[in-house]
């Protein structure tokens, strides 16, 4: 072949085309790996287990501490937390109250309801017909 021939001037110059791109995308890809800032760090992940339903889940050790500042030094799941909340709202924002009551209905549940759910059941029909009774001797205490 002719060192003139049109063929393989285009090859050189397809040859240094590409490797222009090449080293263009090299000191690009250079400037950004300088420009990122370090990763962040994962936090250890640790299995919790409730104290009042007794589930389990995974949480970070910074979670698991900010749950228990906020409920007593208590290790609550989400759920649970929520329901403590909901007390909380019933009982005029005592958050102690709340989880102590949330507590006790958790263990007696745990204690009762797992293992004899129909005795379980007949003891909330028993509180409802107390709270009823009690009601109706307010409203005819009023009235007299």
């Amino acid at each position: 072949m002719p060192p003139n021939h049109p063929f393989n001037s285009s090859t050189t110059n397809i040859n240094m085309a590409v490797s222009d791109i090449t080293f263009e995308e090299e000191v690009a890809l250079e400037e950004t790996r300088n420009d990122e800032s370090p990763l962040a760090t994962v936090s250890e992940v640790d299995s919790a287990k409730c104290e009042c339903c007794g589930m389990c889940e995974e949480c970070t050790l910074e979670y698991i501490r900010r749950v228990r500042d906020m409920f007593s030094g208590r290790l609550i799941c989400g759920l649970c937390a929520e329901a403590v909340n909901v007390e909380m709202e019933k009982n005029g924002g005592k958050r102690e109250e709340a989880l102590k009551e949330h507590m006790s209905d958790c263990f007696k549940f745990n204690w009762l309801g797992r293992s004899y759910p129909h005795l379980y059941q007949a003891e909330n029909v028993k509180k409802i017909l107390k709270k009823n009774i009690a009601s109706r001797n307010r409203d005819m205490s009023k009235t007299l």
